[in-house]
């Protein structure tokens, strides 16, 4: 079973990768660009075959690794079982 993990910045948490992203784009004449957030991804093959498991599993490691739950959110999907 493959999960595939987005981690991204809480709404309110300051973004200056975001923002150095942003400017490049303008600089690179990039017209009508917005506010950027950037943010990781992360895909795990996992042994198991226990969707409900599989869900625990992943939930556990983005609480204590993946993720920093002070200022970062998670949200991931399952595919294979």
């Amino acid at each position: 079973m493959k999960a595939r993990i987005k981690i991204t910045l809480k709404n309110g948490v300051l973004d200056p990768q975001g923002k150095a992203i942003a400017n490049a784009l303008g600089a690179l004449g990039f017209d009508g660009i917005g506010d950027v957030r950037q943010g990781k991804y992360v895909e795990i093959e996992l042994d198991e075959t226990d969707r409900a498991t599989a869900e625990k599993t992943v939930e556990r490691m983005c609480e204590q690794l993946l993720a920093n739950m002070v200022i970062e959110n998670y949200s991931y999907e399952l595919e294979g079982a």
